[in-house]
């Protein structure tokens, strides 16, 4: 399974927003700045993220953005839903329990690939902002 720039670019971008939002909003620019990412780019994966309650923004002159919730309680697998969508490794009526499946009588790799897709699930829903704030 192979992430995209908006999963990559949105996790490192909020993890600098956690780690330096401790004395107020963090602007886009500065962001930008530290992670060499595109300010119109990070503008589009901080509105996903505060469409979802992950980030909040904050306007004025010392405006910017901070996590609208504890690093605690947000997952990697939050922010990389929210940026990615699903994160089925494959295109599998069958791994999210669907019933709609032509081949299902066929089929012996459904296992596979729900047991990898319930797998990156459990991985990504137990590493939280704050554990890799942490490390």
């Amino acid at each position: 399974m192979k992430m995209s720039t908006k999963a990559r670019y949105g996790l490192r971008a909020l993890i600098d927003l956690a780690s330096n939002s401790q004395e107020g909003p963090v602007s886009i620019n500065s962001i930008a700045e530290r992670q060499k990412i595109s300010e119109s780019y990070l503008e589009q994966l901080l509105a996903k993220l505060r469409k979802a309650d992950i980030v909040k923004s904050v306007r004025g002159s010392q405006g910017g953005y901070v996590l609208a919730r504890d690093a605690e309680n947000i997952s990697v697998g939050d922010v990389l839903r929210t940026l990615e969508g699903n994160l089925n490794p494959v295109e599998c009526p069958l791994i999210n329990d669907e019933v709609d499946c032509n081949d299902e009588d066929k089929c012996v790799s459904k296992y596979v690939w729900k047991k990898v897709n319930d797998s990156i699930n459990e991985t990504v829903d137990h590493i939280t902002i704050g554990e890799l704030l942490r490390r």
